[in-house]
């Protein structure tokens, strides 16, 4: 199935909404729950945030085979309940890929930022381009070192945005193949 131009921008918008919410979920809820574990509150609490790496990178998996059609493997993570709590706090403390698994989905933070200047870039500068004809007569518009105030100069920018549009159709769907394969690489990189 080949991604349409619509849905890479969607894809690449929740890219950021996902990454800025894993940073600052990870960033309160790890902050939170270590500095509270001195009592018998912060310990548990510590547990159940290290739980939802799990489904974050299920919902990661499924988000990735919807918008970009890139399947990956299962993330397979074992987790026991029949032991103690303090038994189940332990493993998951010292269990490496629950903070790899952390570390990669805060990092999604910084992709997400990068997908967010690219989907502005790819989508509403050929846009804003397309239009010049209707709105060069009400906004003062620069195109790098040219002022677009005839009707001729408009048409010639919007040549111009017929043809980034169609370089941000390639450029949005490589670009959203690419954010996939981080990914199928983080889920391989956990499983190992």
């Amino acid at each position: 199935m080949k991604s349409g131009f619509i849905q890479n921008g969607y894809f690449l918008l929740l890219t950021f909404v996902t990454g800025l919410f894993y940073f600052c979920f990870y960033m309160v809820a790890l902050s939170f729950s270590l500095s509270l574990s001195f009592t018998v509150v912060g310990i548990p609490l510590v547990l159940r945030v290290l739980r939802t790496t799990t489904t974050f990178i299920q919902f990661e998996r499924t988000q990735t085979k919807i918008y970009t059609d890139i399947t990956t493997a299962p993330y397979d993570r074992i987790v026991t309940t029949d032991a103690t709590v303090w038994a189940q706090v332990k493993l998951e403390l010292t269990d490496r890929r629950n903070w790899s698994a952390v570390f990669w989905l805060m990092q999604k933070f910084v992709i997400g930022l990068f997908s967010l200047v690219s989907a502005a870039v790819l989508y509403l500068a050929p846009l804003a381009f397309l239009v010049a004809p209707l709105l060069y007569r009400y906004i003062n518009m620069n195109v790098i070192f040219m002022e677009v105030d005839t009707f001729a100069k408009s048409l010639l920018i919007m040549a111009v945005g017929v043809v980034l549009t169609a370089i941000s159709f390639k450029l949005a769907d490589v670009l959203a193949k690419k954010l996939g394969g981080y990914t199928r690489m983080m889920i391989r990189k956990l499983n190992q």
